[in-house]
């Protein structure tokens, strides 16, 4: 049966995606970030994941304020680089597992989460940026990808408690399929920052790194965490981080920390990554 045997969180921060793409990745103002990634470089290339199921939020391109899901599961063959504004980035195409993922999508409806079903859309930096971090530069993408977007833009964002619970029903679907494949499921986003108003450029390294911190140590206070909490103490767009209790949740009860890497700043954000391996 499939199994999902890791996972990992990783910000996604845009300014990184540019920075790879330029080669600025050797400077003395990104060299810090993208160091913390080769560890988990190095560990990937062991692991050979088969698919990811990558957990992210759209940024206006794949959907607009007209119509935005709580969750949705793209279940293409494959799915095009978005043109943010300045071109799509020089990425490879992103190719999908549509078995594994219309399984994904039957298995979580019957187990009653209302999944949006796309099968047509445009990946943008949400989705590509952790790619880049964790794969480099390949000629193609060495795991099929299942893009899995979540509402964070919109209020009401799903609680952490539910993202969760989703990440649990995930990890059931996933073992009932019945194609032997080693899946990982990444959490993405965060960590604090805000983009506007008179709060812009807020970063809360304490509190970061307690989140960083009960990942492992004490899942159940993060679950509980509401949504003022993430926007007093991370800024506006911190509530990001519900979707790494996704990856979480996939994980089962027992879980080991194998790699960490915080940094701050990467143009106006906190930095946070973190891979993450199932014991049960």
């Amino acid at each position: 049966m499939a199994r999902v045997m890791a996972g990992l969180t990783t910000s996604h921060v845009p300014a990184i995606g540019a920075a790879w793409d330029q080669g600025l990745h050797e400077t003395p103002y990104w060299a810090p970030v993208f160091r913390g990634y080769q560890w988990t470089k190095d560990w990937i290339g062991e692991e050979n994941p088969d698919v990811v199921i990558l957990v992210y939020n759209d940024h206006a391109s794949a959907f607009s304020l007209e119509m935005i899901p709580t969750f949705a599961i793209g279940c293409a063959d494959d799915f095009a680089i978005a043109d943010e504004g300045w071109g799509p980035r020089p990425v490879p195409t992103v190719v999908g597992a549509p078995r594994l993922a219309c399984h994904l999508a039957q298995s979580l409806i019957l187990d009653e989460f209302d999944m949006t079903i796309i099968n047509q859309m445009d990946v943008d930096h949400g989705l590509t940026v952790p790619l880049s971090l964790v794969f480099g530069s390949p000629e193609r993408w060495p795991a099929r990808v299942i893009p899995l977007a979540v509402n964070v833009v919109q209020y009401p964002p799903p609680t952490g408690e539910r993202c969760f619970k989703l990440g649990r029903a995930i990890r059931r679907a996933v073992e009932s399929f019945d194609e032997d494949l080693n899946v990982q499921v990444w959490g993405t986003g965060g960590m604090s920052h805000q983009l506007q108003g008179t709060r812009a450029g807020l970063i809360n390294q304490e509190y970061d790194r307690m989140i960083l911190d009960k990942m492992t140590a004490d899942v159940a206070a993060l679950r509980a965490i509401p949504h003022l909490e993430y926007l007093r103490e991370t800024g506006s767009e911190g509530i990001e981080m519900v979707m790494w209790l996704i990856m979480r949740g996939a994980l089962g009860d027992d879980v080991e920390e194998l790699h960490r890497h915080y940094h701050v700043p990467a143009s106006n954000t906190a930095v946070g990554h973190l891979v993450l391996r199932a014991r049960d």
